[in-house]
């Protein structure tokens, strides 16, 4: 692969909701101003119907960024061909801004799981991923994106930190990253019931920190659960204000990456959703603003 994994960033962020089967018909009759929508790639992959024919009508109107479950990037076996013959169809039939999916794995020789599961963070994980990123650009003819996952299980043994996992499978697949700042935050708490640290926002910053900021293709926010002893990213309210502070602090590093608002269980109205949206068009400025305003003095 050539091409780079992402365009340089804008001076303000692009920045989208997930669009989901509640908000159809009123996002095609609305026509809000979105600069993207996002939708999960698997459930578009039937030839024709309806589904696909409101895709593209959405299509017509908004940017698309196809964002999947179930490529299985992390898997040891490879990419299965069926699942990626199919998602190429969607990918020449809608044109996407972006393509992603995660760094885990759902199948392996004895096991289909029906979750996303965390890689072990070793040279050989890394490997194989490496590889099987490689050849789902090599079969769609564009890099994709990769997201870090909200894991609740986690492998002994690991040779190396998630961002220096990223960094390097960004490096030498020409892969970009999809940073999720929820699943981010969501580890760190899980971490800190844990008793592995006592700042998740510390623990949060320093991940940012050392994520290399040219390889960031997109933005994640959502809402999480807190159960007691466990949190969950059950994608099912508004953003938390401590993730938007991070938010900030990404925006403060990587500039003004593309931003979506994911939201898929409890889904409210579609004006929540544009308001969330708004609220990260605001919380960026307040990062940017005072940059661009400096460089003009300077000027």
């Amino acid at each position: 692969m050539t091409a780079p994994a992402h365009r340089p960033h804008a001076a303000a962020p692009e920045v989208g909701i997930g669009w989901r089967h509640p908000h159809y018909a009123a996002l095609l009759e609305q026509q809000p101003a979105l600069d993207f929508l996002e939708v999960h790639s698997e459930n578009f992959f039937a030839p024709g119907g309806a589904a696909l024919a409101v895709l593209c009508e959405g299509r017509a109107q908004h940017p698309v960024s196809l964002h999947g479950v179930g490529l299985s990037l992390g898997s040891a076996r490879g990419i299965d061909t069926a699942h990626l013959n199919q998602l190429a169809r969607l990918v020449q039939a809608i044109d996407p801004v972006r393509v992603s999916d995660h760094a885990s794995f759902a199948s392996g020789a004895v096991v289909h799981a029906a979750d996303l599961l965390p890689v072990p963070m070793s040279r050989a994980a890394l490997d194989a991923m490496c590889a099987n990123v490689q050849h789902v650009q090599d079969r769609l003819r564009r890099p994709i994106a990769v997201e870090n996952l909200s894991a609740y299980v986690q492998w002994r043994g690991a040779e190396m930190d998630e961002p220096e996992f990223l960094n390097t499978l960004a490096r030498r697949s020409g892969c970009g990253l999809l940073v999720d700042v929820n699943n981010i935050f969501v580890n760190a708490l899980n971490g800190q019931l844990r008793g592995e640290h006592d700042d998740p926002m510390d623990a949060c910053k320093r991940w940012l920190d050392a994520i290399a900021p040219d390889h960031v293709a997109e933005i994640h926010l959502a809402g999480h659960r807190h159960c007691g002893d466990i949190v969950i990213d059950d994608h099912g309210s508004r953003v938390d204000e401590r993730v938007w502070a991070l938010y900030r602090h990404a925006i403060g590093r990587f500039g003004a990456a593309p931003t979506l608002i994911e939201w898929d269980t409890d889904v409210p109205e579609l004006a929540v959703l544009l308001d969330e949206a708004a609220h990260a068009r605001e919380a960026a400025a307040q990062v940017l603003t005072p940059a661009t305003d400096t460089q003009a003095v300077a000027a």
